[in-house]
């Protein structure tokens, strides 16, 4: 097992550096010259002389060779400050996460776990009775909400909530341990609107998976032996189907984390989602780059657990 660990976190190292060297030649590739927000339009930046133009690009860092520039990026990362905002008047970009990050976490979290409440149990009832009306309800329900995009569910909801309930989308992030209520009334909706998508993905997953496991011949064999049918999946059947529910339950986490931009901003939500979106207007280079850098962390690091609970729930894995 510790062999298996430490082969799957070096390979991680190889990953990493790749995904900060793409970050960073990309934003270095984009138009302004990566000025961001000291230059916001075309109309600025024709307006500016060189020597003032020079003098921001040395302020920023940016007339330094492209080595020192990654360096200094790199220094920022690892020191913990993920470099500072040019937007917000050289604000750590570390202040920025940790104002925002909790709700975005809690988002994709509860979200991923809504989704497994939800969309296991329909899976696991599809199986056991294929062709039933039940089976074709649940077809075609998870169907329907894969079919939807999330930030137009997202946008009915907000809608629905305003013209009936009076609802005022969010400005401020409220952490769970200052005010929970608060908290909770800016988390659920996006929550609602990522788990119900992820529920279906879950749901036709689950129950290819255990239909599949169900024809088996362990689990026939497990039958005659007089086993009760709860037993039989409890021990023989959940076990191997879980695993590539699994799977995609790390890879949708990586991807809420990321595809919650589009949530947030339909309701307003003050998570790193949206704040990525701002920056972006701003043309805030620093924090575009740190925070898509904080995501591809995340992704990499849900799909190295995975990869452990998969060594956990299949040993033959370790083996291979």
């Amino acid at each position: 097992m510790k062999g298996y660990l430490a082969r799957r976190v070096l390979l991680t190292i190889p990953t990493l550096f790749g995904l900060t060297v793409l970050i960073f030649g990309a934003m270095r590739v984009l138009p302004g010259g990566g000025l961001g927000a000291f230059v916001v339009d075309d109309v600025v930046s024709q307006q500016l002389t060189d020597v003032q133009i020079q003098a921001i690009k040395r302020e920023l860092g940016l007339d330094r060779p492209l080595y020192i520039q990654y360096y200094t990026w790199m220094r920022d990362v690892f020191d913990g400050s993920f470099g500072y905002s040019q937007s917000r008047g050289g604000e750590p970009i570390r202040d920025l996460i940790l104002s925002r990050g909790v709700i975005s976490a809690e988002i994709g979290i509860f979200a991923v776990l809504l989704s497994w409440v939800i969309g296991l149990p329909v899976g696991m009832l599809s199986a056991i009775k294929p062709n039933s009306i039940w089976d074709k309800l649940a077809s075609t329900t998870t169907v329907l909400f894969l079919a939807l995009p999330n930030f137009w569910l997202g946008l009915l909801i907000v809608l629905a909530w305003v013209v009936f309930w009076g609802y005022h989308p969010p400005f401020v992030g409220v952490n769970p341990w200052v005010d929970p209520v608060a908290n909770f009334k800016i988390i659920i909706g996006p929550t609602l609107v990522m788990a119900t998508s992820m529920a279906a993905v879950i749901a036709r997953m689950a129950r290819s998976s255990l239909f599949e496991v169900l024809r088996q011949d362990y689990v026939k064999t497990a039958k005659s032996k007089g086993l009760a049918e709860r037993v039989v999946i409890a021990r023989h059947v959940l076990p191997n189907a879980l695993l590539p529910v699994l799977t995609i339950s790390g890879v949708m986490l990586g991807f809420v984390m990321g595809g919650s931009v589009a949530v947030e901003v339909a309701f307003t939500t003050p998570g790193l989602g949206r704040s990525i979106v701002l920056a972006t207007i701003e043309r805030d280079m620093n924090v575009v780059q740190s925070l898509v850098l904080l995501y591809g962390m995340i992704f990499i690091l849900v799909n190295l657990i995975i990869d452990l609970l998969y060594s956990v729930l299949d040993p033959r894995i370790r083996m291979s």
